[in-house]
């Protein structure tokens, strides 16, 4: 039986080896979902471009725990003329239903449960499913996005819930989404993220959402299904977009940014660079020129 203490620190990640759809994804472009059904694998093509093999989400379901943070005041006025500028959109069935036309093309991955807002201690505890599989059958999802709290008191919770979720929706062909949430308290590490990202994968989540942290080309390695990284909070454009080229060549397969999209002074152009890193592989400095261009 494994252990914290007889746990031998793990160092060989064959960096120089990438997992390819020849080393378990049975021919299918995205890693670990080669054995997957032609549904799910259906719904993971129209998430992620089959050319570049990456994905660009948008993520607005803050208001979840937030409220109406800066930028999303008005989610029927910020979010639908950004919509033909990213792969995919993330939010709430209340989002969704109240400020997105159905008429949109973009698939969707619906954030599935709640968790305490942010006027509670601690936002692990007391979360719970938000929308079962027939809600999610009914709003046409993509993917489901369950927030998971690795090292937290609310882990085993978090985690009975995705491993229901990733059941609920095997019945159906849709995906899962395993978002690991950082407490106040919780190193943003390597060893962390390698720890976090992993049991998610291995607890069936078909795709993760982190943090980019250093030595990240090691977590994605050991990930064995596709990453995206979370934006986290605002930063300066061309921060940003340098997190992101870093995240790219580093095994990341796509973002799913909010805050660094919704908060910027320029959104739809923030978008557009933020698409020629993650799909063209643009440098940093050659997307901001981009931005700067769009902005003026």
């Amino acid at each position: 039986m494994a252990d914290n203490q007889g746990n031998q620190l793990a160092k060989n990640y064959h960096l120089d080896n990438p997992q390819t759809s020849s080393q378990g994804s049975g021919g299918f472009f995205l890693k670990g979902a080669g054995h997957c059904d032609w549904g799910l694998q259906s719904r993971l093509a129209r998430m992620f471009r089959p050319a570049s093999g990456n994905t660009v989400m948008l993520a607005f379901d803050h208001g979840y725990i937030m409220g109406p943070t800066s930028g999303l005041e008005r989610l029927d006025l910020v979010i639908p003329p950004l919509i033909p500028f990213v792969d995919v959109l993330m939010a709430t069935r209340g989002a969704l239903r109240s400020s997105i036309p159905p008429t949109q093309p973009k698939p969707v991955c619906l954030r599935v449960n709640y968790d305490s807002s942010v006027l509670y201690d601690d936002m692990s505890l007391g979360g719970g499913l938000a929308c079962d599989i027939r809600n999610a059958v009914r709003m046409h999802a993509d993917c489901m996005a369950v927030q998971t709290f690795i090292g937290a008191p609310g882990e085993k919770n978090s985690l009975e819930l995705l491993s229901r979720t990733v059941d609920a929706g095997l019945d159906y062909g849709i995906p899962t989404l395993g978002v690991v949430a950082v407490g106040k308290q919780m190193a943003r590490d390597e060893k962390f993220f390698l720890l976090a990202t992993r049991l998610l994968a291995e607890t069936g989540c078909h795709l993760v959402k982190s943090y980019y942290c250093e030595g990240f080309e090691r977590v994605a390695a050991a990930c064995p299904v596709p990453i995206v990284i979370a934006g986290g909070k605002k930063l300066p454009e061309l921060d940003a977009l340098l997190m992101c080229e870093r995240a790219i060549n580093e095994g990341a397969r796509g973002v799913d940014m909010g805050r660094n999209i919704f908060q910027s002074e320029n959104p739809a152009a923030m978008c557009r660079a933020v698409a020629k890193v993650v799909h063209e592989k643009h440098t940093a400095k050659q997307a901001h020129e981009l931005f700067l261009n769009l902005c003026n």
